[in-house]
């Protein structure tokens, strides 16, 4: 196995929206490096994944946010898709799970607009973090440093925020979320 035996990492999904590639590789990557996986949603059931703008593949959920202990996982992914971290932001237990992730230095992997769950948590300010560009701007008012690299492992705060910006970047995401989660 790898670096990551004996750690359960979190994904963070809504019950649609969440770009497939975004929260399959990444899992695979952890997965395959030791981690136990756990999807969390707002509800209980399954979620609809999307490849871009069409319904893919559902995913059973494992937990519902509003009922998960931060303080029982040792990392977090926030997967991208435009429609899954707009729903996010508007669940005040995602929201609250998101913050309390970061406060207490969970390691945080995100990806394309998954930055605005972070955003609307408040855990931004002083970091420096990439995205897909139309985040830019939140990220920038929301008191971040962005910049355009396919992957940026932010240190200057609680604990590690590793970003990206797209699919094209998912094999250094990849990486890079196994490196800071080990």
């Amino acid at each position: 196995m790898g670096g990551l035996d004996g750690r359960t990492i979190a994904f963070l999904a809504a019950p649609e929206g969440t770009e497939q590639v975004e929260l399959t590789e990444p899992w695979r990557a952890l997965r395959e490096a030791g981690a136990t996986n756990r999807l969390l949603s707002t509800e209980a059931g399954t979620i609809q994944a999307f490849d871009h703008l069409d319904r893919a593949d559902t995913f059973a959920v494992d937990g519902v946010v509003g009922e998960a202990d931060p303080s029982a996982f040792d990392a977090l992914v926030l997967p991208g898709g435009v429609a899954n971290p707009d729903a996010l932001r508007t669940d005040e237990a995602a929201v609250d799970f998101v913050r309390r992730c970061a406060e207490t230095g969970t390691p945080i992997g995100v990806i394309c607009h998954g930055p605005w769950t972070l955003i609307e948590a408040g855990v931004v300010r002083g970091r420096t973090l990439t995205s897909y560009p139309s985040v830019r701007t939140d990220l920038v008012n929301a008191g971040a440093t962005w910049v355009d690299q396919e992957v940026v492992v932010c240190r200057d705060g609680a604990g590690p925020i590793v970003s990206s910006r797209r699919p094209d970047d998912l094999p250094a995401f990849c990486s890079a979320l196994v490196a800071a989660f080990a």
